[in-house]
């Protein structure tokens, strides 16, 4: 189970360190808000990395694999991002550091809201982590319940590693570093990743439904 549970931890780590739009949106939300938010956006995402980790393991992939769902899917994803990234650059206009209305700081719950529904917003990822599963199985890391579920553990808890490193570093080292200038091209760069990811995501959904 040891073996199984780094296993975990190591894939969770480097899947949530991959560049993307929830990493964007970690590092964006540490730098404007603090660490907590960036942990909050961790949270919410280790928890739909583990979620789909495990509808992998039962099978939900064959579900995504469905031409109609998997289109309908990847759209409402693509618009959610495009209208994340859309806010995050109208914010890049408004910048005021140290000067937020009490509304306007992401607080960890609506943080950890809005990271659940951005991480979410790509259900091909359970294909992925089935057949990451399946590579597991046939290495003998995860071919038995227990080894399994020691696996899916370890991707939870390793995704939040990775997003609480980041959001540590960058809601506290360079948070205090931040010009407002900075800040605002930090919104800018985010917001502008976001969208094209959300437009990718559509983009991608579009495709496949012609094949």
């Amino acid at each position: 189970m040891g073996v199984a549970l780094l296993t975990g931890l190591g894939l969770g780590f480097l899947v949530g360190a991959q560049v993307g739009p929830i990493w964007l949106l970690c590092a964006r939300s540490s730098l404007r808000y603090g660490a907590r938010s960036g942990l909050g956006i961790g949270a919410g995402a280790a928890l739909v990395d583990f979620c789909y980790a495990v509808l992998g393991v039962l099978g939900a992939a064959q579900l995504v694999r469905i031409t109609p769902v998997r289109v309908g899917l990847g759209l409402v994803g693509a618009a959610f991002l495009c209208w994340l990234g859309a806010r995050t650059l109208w914010q890049a206009t408004r910048v005021r550091v140290g000067a937020e209305a009490d509304g306007e700081v992401l607080a960890p719950a609506a943080a950890f809201r809005t990271s659940v529904v951005a991480t979410a917003s790509n259900p091909m990822t359970i294909a992925s982590w089935a057949a990451i599963f399946s590579a597991a199985t046939v290495g003998h890391v995860a071919d038995s319940t227990p080894r399994a579920a020691a696996l899916l553990l370890g991707v939870g808890i390793g995704s939040f590693m990775w997003f609480a490193t980041l959001s540590t570093v960058t809601g506290t080292l360079l948070r205090r570093r931040v010009t407002a200038r900075g800040l605002q091209v930090t919104d800018l760069l985010a917001g502008a990743g976001i969208t094209a990811f959300g437009l990718f995501l559509g983009w991608r959904a579009l495709r496949t439904s012609e094949e």
